[in-house]
């Protein structure tokens, strides 16, 4: 019963489009999952219909002293989800202050979520918040989402990654050059780089606009075919890892 967090090497690298459209592969799979944002932007939600501007979630509710609980959202032959909800500014800096303790309610509940739910799931994001120290050795692995450019290729080298930290190419372009080249050299360097490639498909920013994830926007597409793999890989690599 395996809790992972999806975390981009640096932001606009498609992590919150791809925990979305994983979460819902999962569960198309059979699978009981919970999808909970990680991000003060919160955005996540929009992938399940929900406003921009979701006013309610579970950080919220913990910046406020109210009950976490409250937040979760069932979404349609989909995952559950818990939503971040929108911060006041005081409360935004609450949680990117020194106060790791902020989240405690939710990760101390964890050990519960898990005897409910086969995937716990985060939408990390890129930028590391105190709380996230202490969830990171909570978690089976991280998928570190990249995208094969020089600023990506600059972050990984410089950058000191959690231990479990897998890699994913997302939003690969077979007609570039320079994106071939760097997954040659991703896969000859990165050690626990997956094996497999998420394709730019304009399917992913057309199920946004229509706030769905790829997977019931478009199920033949591409994208969602490459996000069923992903998902299927996960399963035989992680699943078995708290049985």
């Amino acid at each position: 019963m395996p809790q992972i967090a999806l975390q981009g090497v640096r932001g606009g690298v498609g992590t919150t489009s791809l925990c979305a459209g994983l979460g819902w592969a999962l569960a198309a799979l059979g699978e009981r999952v919970l999808l909970i944002d990680g991000s003060p932007v919160s955005q996540l939600g929009m992938h399940f219909n929900l406003p921009a501007q979701q006013e309610n979630g579970w950080m919220k509710a913990l910046c406020e002293g109210e009950a976490w609980q409250h937040s979760a959202l069932r979404y349609p032959e989909g995952p559950d989800l818990l939503p971040h909800g929108v911060l006041s500014h005081q409360h935004a800096l609450t949680i990117t202050g020194q106060n790791a303790a902020i989240a405690a309610p939710l990760l101390q509940a964890l050990p519960d979520l898990q005897a409910r739910y086969q995937w716990i799931i985060f939408d990390l994001p890129a930028d590391s918040l105190p709380w996230h120290e202490t969830l990171y050795p909570k978690l089976d692995g991280i998928l570190c989402v990249t995208q094969p450019d020089a600023n990506c290729h600059l972050r990984l080298s410089q950058r000191r990654f959690p231990a479990g930290t897998r890699f994913i190419i997302n939003q690969f372009n077979a007609n570039s050059r320079l994106q071939q080249d760097l997954h040659q050299l991703w896969m000859a360097s990165l050690t626990q780089l997956i094996p497999l490639l998420i394709h730019r498909d304009e399917a992913l920013a057309e199920a946004l606009m229509m706030k769905q994830p790829v997977g019931e926007y478009r199920p033949h597409a591409l994208v969602s075919e490459e996000i069923i793999t992903l998902a299927n890989w996960l399963l035989l690599n992680l699943k078995g890892v708290r049985s």
